[in-house]
């Protein structure tokens, strides 16, 4: 359909948020009537067959993932709301009331991105898991004043529509009459809908469900002139998981119209084939593409057709097995690549950008819930080691955009004021919501996916579960029953794919041994307050090659990947790795030399040592000039550059 089809000014009037038509006035004051009323019944939707449970319910001990929440708490904390309002005030036309933050949200040099307000939408989320996990008021606070600036804003544009573009709401009323446009209007938007949906949500704030009301209601009213085909064209630019969002809104409110639109917002280009078992992503945009993958599965979850699902299962598995480092990353400069070309991108200094690893541990989990197997567990935790847990720095509590394989790389991470990209959005939500996967449940079953330490209260069972372990240090765990009366329960334990052996001890007895890796051991009993359940299991130096180019191989111990530790000697003086991550060319784009390993990856993996006396989980190896390279867990490294690939065919100049 022609772009003049849908540009007619009563709807391009409704769409920029003038309210000078009467469709627009018809709009507006249904948006406002709907905000103004309950949110109405939940979706009766098909049972999952696996629960999350609430964070609030999982108390996490000393370990490294407490010490990521709370750097990652202390930087939520140091963040003006009122800064990053600035420019939804200037577009609703109110006097902001702090100066704007730089990056994304301000710089022209981005102009053409237009991704201006992202970050506000990460922080609400972020603030919302923060305060389910902590309870503490001060995040809170922080959403509900937000939400009721939103909606004070929305209020004076008389428009459920929110926006920070430096066109204001134009931008997304050209984007949606077909126009040609320089931005990603749906991709920030996705935002600000999931902030709100966390804040009304996790943070129960009746002020950000008003404004995320309104919000939706004006997408529905917004969209619903579009023929399917021009849907699908504007789906061809960055659009996030509005499908997601949808389907969120239809769970949370029971409107039909919200599922309808999650169905629209599935852009069928991509799933149809995906559906069809057909891999088509080889040069397409790789952040772009998992946020749908995401909604696919979502949208699967309220009664979508089959071919939903279908979809989000091939590309999990395609991306997974075929187009995924050691780490959990994938990509090269933001981008899939041909597999057969891998040897030509792994050792980029831009692959892993972290927001890929962030939305493939979400779509990993939105599948465990409706099928919970081992292999999904398997890769969540993986990714959460290398990927996320190896993305913050420990010092600063600041992310990591890219996280490169280049021989010599260095981790660099965002400024604090000045370098609002998407990863540091999404960076702000990954270290505040580690409870939310570490156990699930249905009906008596509960499901123990990783080893961290932690506290579960499984109040509809009246039973506490007290988990103790020094993993990774020491491949095993101690689980500690405490229960209001004896009970019938069953207990999946996880026998991950990297341990040959798993052992289950009960009160000190034998229970199960297994040694068929990548499963669930099911332990069903009577249990009694104070039984305890303690899992052995062995962890291998293990190579890990490339299936495209198997000379090329990262090593492995248990899901650990292993990184040679090379030091900071050769970085120029006064460098910072707290800095606008985009300008790392000025030092970290030079090719660094380091030492080779050669060999066939098992022997090499053979003689990978551990070191006596030396910090757990430090490893040798001897290169190929003579020399020793220490080897350590991947996550732990920070500051000071590293290897994680090797191309064991390599000789010596």
């Amino acid at each position: 359909m022609p772009a003049t089809d849908f540009a007619r000014p009563s709807r391009r009037a409704f769409l920029a948020g003038s309210g000078a038509s009467a469709l627009a006035l018809a709009a507006a004051d249904s948006v406002r009537a709907q905000a103004a009323t309950p949110a109405g019944h939940a979706a009766d939707l098909p049972a999952l067959a696996a629960q999350p449970f609430d964070m609030a319910d999982v108390t996490l001990h000393e370990s490294p993932f407490l010490h990521a929440q709370r750097m990652t708490e202390r930087y939520l904390l140091s963040l003006s709301p009122d800064r990053l309002l600035h420019n939804f005030r200037v577009n609703a036309g109110l006097e902001p009331k702090a100066s704007v933050y730089g990056g994304w949200e301000s710089e022209p040099t981005w102009a053409d991105i237009n991704c201006h307000g992202h970050t506000l939408g990460h922080y609400l989320s972020a603030c919302a898991m923060a305060y389910r996990s902590t309870g503490t008021a001060d995040y809170r606070q922080r959403i509900d004043y937000i939400a009721s600036e939103l909606a004070a804003c929305q209020d004076a544009a008389d428009s459920g529509l929110v926006t920070a573009f430096p066109q204001g709401a134009a931008l997304v009323a050209a984007h949606i009459a077909g126009e040609s446009i320089t931005g990603v209007p749906w991709y920030t938007l996705h935002k600000i809908y999931a902030g709100l949906r966390d804040g009304a949500e996790l943070a129960g704030s009746e002020t950000a469900r008003a404004v995320l009301i309104r919000l939706a209601d004006w997408g529905v009213v917004a969209t619903s002139g579009l023929s399917d085909e021009a849907f699908e064209a504007m789906l061809v630019t960055e659009h996030g998981g509005m499908n997601e969002i949808y389907a969120d809104l239809y769970t949370m409110t029971g409107k039909p119209e919200y599922r309808r639109l999650s169905e629209r917002f599935s852009q069928k280009a991509l799933m149809v084939p995906l559906a069809h078992e057909l891999d088509h992503l080889d040069g397409l945009h790789a952040n772009t593409q998992v946020p749908k993958i995401v909604g696919f599965e979502r949208a699967a979850q309220i009664g979508a057709a089959g071919e939903y699902h279908a979809a989000a299962e091939f590309f999990w598995q395609t991306v997974t097995r075929t187009r995924s480092y050691a780490t959990g990353g994938h990509g090269d400069g933001e981008h899939f690549f041909a597999m057969a070309e891998v040897d030509d991108h792994v050792f980029s200094a831009k692959g892993s950008e972290t927001c890929c690893q962030h939305n493939m541990a979400k779509l990993t989990r939105a599948l465990f819930l409706t099928q919970p197997r081992a292999d999904y567990a398997d890769f969540y935790e993986r990714t959460l080691f290398n990927g996320i847990l190896a993305s913050q720095d420990p010092d600063s509590g600041m992310a990591t955009y890219f996280q490169g394989a280049r021989p010599g790389y260095m981790k660099l991470y965002h400024t604090p004021e000045d370098s609002f990209w998407c990863c540091t959005g999404t960076g702000m939500e990954s270290h505040v919501k580690y409870r939310d996967s570490l156990y699930f449940h249905a009906d008596k079953q509960l499901w123990v996916n990783l080893m961290v330490p932690s506290t579960l209260h499984w109040r509809e069972q009246g039973a506490t579960l007290t988990q103790e372990t020094r993993f990774p240090d020491a491949p095993s765990t101690r689980l500690t029953w405490t229960l209001e009366q004896p009970a019938e329960l069953t207990l999946n334990l996880r026998h991950p794919a990297w341990s040959e052996q798993a052992r289950v001890l009960v009160n000190g007895e034998t229970a199960i041994e297994s040694d068929q890796p990548g499963r669930y051991l099911a332990l069903a009993r009577h249990w009694r307050s104070g039984d305890v359940v303690e899992v052995q299991l062995d962890m291998q130096v293990r190579a890990d090659p490339l299936p495209a180019a198997p000379h090329i191989a990262a090593f492995t111990y248990g899901p650990l990947v292993l990184a040679a530790a090379l030091g900071d000697d050769q970085l120029p003086p006064g460098a910072d790795i707290v800095i606008n991550e985009r300008k790392y060319g000025e030092y970290n784009d030079t090719p660094v030399p380091v030492p080779q390993l050669q060999g066939n990856p098992d022997e090499v993996a053979a003689r990978i040592v551990p070191v006596e006396g030396a910090e757990p989980l430090t490893f040798a190896v001897t290169a190929v000039d003579g020399t020793q390279v220490t080897l350590v867990p991947y996550h732990r490294i920070a500051h000071q550059r590293y290897a994680t690939y090797w191309d064991l065919s390599a000789t010596t100049a």
